[in-house]
């Protein structure tokens, strides 16, 4: 039906009294634009070019599908782990089904690798300590990874708002998400789980610049809390260009801060789904003197040896473009950290930063150093994925 027809059947409907004259006058200007703008005569073209655009989309949904089938294959060949587990639950054979298909896209997408799954025990508890990307595909990967390499599967804390989302409790419930207290979490860890932790949460992950990599912890001190409570050895986390792949916008990021500070309400716009190599780096255990350490040293020496892997692994200023470029670059055995502008930008990352840790040095006997906080953030709050 041509548009002006249209407008002429809109005009014959009996309306109702009140709203008649509101009627006339939008058909009024909707004639207006049609004689304007001629939109019979884009119509026209648009069915005289449709094949065009269906030459041109054809091939993009041909690759997306090829994409696809790509990571079935991937799917394909866990298969046999599917299968035991299935047999062993339901629930079981669905988490690994659902890893084996987040395996394939991180493969596909990201070119993600996981370096350091050694430093993971077989058995019994970890903490697992990382820096929040703006959206958490690492853990997503990392997940995947340990149910598939490990058989095990890694319990995590979450931001409550993500619980009030329609139709996620079921997933969370299945891969063990909880916004769960320091009690709840030092109990997890008893009982021999695996646990990830982001002590910056929300905060780090809308609000940490990509320039940077700067870690928003504040006062927090609920993870520390667990970590002595439950007397769990640590395992640091961070992932290379976590906040390349997706970012969010730097204009009115003090505005969508002060938002989310007064009503904890994540209301910044993310941006992206780049497929820049992600890279997971899980350091060696870090074990606490139990008996004599505070939460504050334990903060002090967990965010000390992850600003140092960011140091050692994140190329800074992070760059979306370099960030895809590196899935085809020879890894080199060092980063360059001497390049006045990286050195500047790490400077303004926090004073501190250290090497990591040597393969002799496992057991950490802190100082009663009872250093200053840096802002006005939540004491006892987790953070979360």
């Amino acid at each position: 039906m041509a548009i002006s027809e249209w407008i002429q059947a809109l005009q014959d409907v009996a309306w109702p009294g009140f709203l008649q004259p509101h009627v006339e006058v939008l058909l009024l200007w909707i004639t207006w634009a049609v004689d304007y703008i001629d939109l019979d005569y884009l119509e026209y073209l648009l069915w005289l070019l449709l094949p065009f655009f269906i030459l041109f989309i054809f091939p993009i949904f041909l690759v997306l599908f090829i994409y696809g089938c790509v990571i079935f294959v991937h799917i394909y060949g866990h298969r046999h782990q599917i299968r035991e587990a299935y047999h062993t639950s339901y629930w079981e054979g669905a988490r690994v089904a659902i890893a084996s298909f987040w395996d394939g896209v991180g493969n596909v997408w990201h070119g993600y690798e996981l370096r350091g799954i050694e430093n993971v025990p077989d058995e019994g508890p970890a903490l697992f300590i990382y820096y929040h990307g703006c959206l958490p595909l690492d853990v997503y990967y990392l997940i995947s990874k340990l149910v598939i390499h490990k058989n095990r599967s890694l319990h995590c804390v979450g931001d409550k708002f993500i619980f009030k989302i329609p139709g996620w409790r079921p997933l969370c419930k299945l891969f063990s998400i909880t916004s769960g207290t320091v009690e709840e979490c030092t109990e997890e860890l008893k009982e021999g789980n695996l646990l990830c932790i982001a002590p910056g949460g929300v905060r780090e992950a809308l609000f940490s610049d990509p320039n940077v990599y700067d870690i928003l912890w504040g006062k927090r001190l609920g993870f520390a809390k667990v970590i002595i409570g439950s007397r769990t050895p640590v395992i640091p986390m961070f992932t290379e260009n976590c906040r390349e792949s997706f970012r969010t916008p730097e204009w009115g990021r003090s505005f969508f801060r002060w938002i989310y500070e007064k009503t904890k309400i994540p209301l910044c716009p993310i941006y992206g789904g780049f497929p820049v190599k992600m890279v997971t780096h899980l350091g060696k255990p870090i074990y606490f003197d139990f008996d004599t350490v505070t939460p504050e040293e334990v903060r002090k020496t967990v965010k000390r040896e992850i600003r140092a892997m960011i140091k050692e692994h994140q190329r800074l200023p992070g760059s979306v473009w370099q960030g895809i470029a590196q899935r085809w670059s020879a890894p080199s055995k060092k980063k360059k950290t001497d390049e006045p502008e990286q050195a500047e930008l790490l400077q303004r990352n926090g004073a501190g930063a250290t090497s990591p840790m040597s393969d002799t040095e496992e057991i950490v006997v802190l100082r009663r150093d009872r250093s200053g906080t840096e802002d006005d953030a939540e004491v006892d709050e987790l953070g979360g994925i």
